[in-house]
């Protein structure tokens, strides 16, 4: 635990803004580069777990393979002792994201295709991958990233 709080306080340096909330104000309610959001016909279900180790912060597996067409039922576990959130996206869509949680940690997602959860807390995200492609799923809360919380999504 003594790591994670060490690198919590380092990601606190890098964050020069100030910690004002904000909105997700764009949404993500439609088709974007990876999908768009699912309907209760489910073609899979996968669970993914969050926490920390001593090492640093993963998700659990960090590697999802899906299918063109796929409506998938992503339940998401923090088994960890910090909040953590799960956001899918293109590569550079997580890269801006990352930026403006950078800017706004405290920010507020309300986006079919994220979910932020407190310890112990769990939830679900349904997605339909409409488009073929490698992608990324990460923790964007400053610093979590950088501690390795992040995973490849690929879609064939």
């Amino acid at each position: 635990m003594k790591f994670i709080f060490q690198i919590s306080f380092l990601a606190s340096l890098f964050c020069h803004s100030a910690f004002a909330g904000g909105t997700h104000v764009e949404g993500h309610r439609h088709e974007m580069g990876i999908g768009k959001p699912g309907t209760k016909h489910i073609n899979r279900s996968v669970t993914v777990k969050m926490f920390e180790t001593e090492y640093g912060m993963i998700f659990k597996p960090n590697f999802l393979k899906f299918e063109i067409g796929q409506t998938v039922k992503i339940n998401l576990i923090n088994k960890g002792e910090l909040q953590h959130e799960f956001v899918m996206d293109t590569e550079d869509g997580i890269l801006k994201h990352k930026i403006e949680m950078e800017n706004m940690p405290d920010m507020d997602h309300n986006d079919p295709n994220s979910l932020r959860l407190n310890p112990n807390e769990k939830g679900e995200i349904l997605w339909t991958f409409s488009n073929s492609g490698v992608f990324e799923f990460a923790c964007l809360i400053p610093g979590h990233y950088e501690a390795g919380m992040h995973g490849k999504l690929l879609v064939n």
